[in-house]
């Protein structure tokens, strides 16, 4: 999976909890969760929980930990698919 594809399957994973649809709309690997798209702490668990699912990948405590932007969630997956 490339990175674009990635992003694409990531995006409307991200969209119900964004709270900034300019940053929103210019997503990219450097987009971060809580300072550009003003997503809460309690809404970033929920979209760990939804990557799991939509990935059938299991996080561990310290992936959360750093999955804080865009670059980092697509690391985390990518590694977790390739596993």
């Amino acid at each position: 999976m490339n990175k674009d594809e990635l992003i694409a399957k990531l995006k409307p994973i991200i969209e119900p909890y964004i709270q900034d649809e300019a940053a929103f709309k210019n997503l990219s690997e450097d987009t971060d969760f809580v300072k550009d798209l003003k997503i809460n702490s309690a809404n970033l668990v929920d979209i760990i929980l939804d990557i799991e699912d939509a990935f059938d990948i299991r996080l561990e405590n310290e992936d959360m930990e750093q999955m804080m932007d865009v670059k980092s969630a697509m690391s985390i997956v990518k590694s977790k698919l390739e596993a």
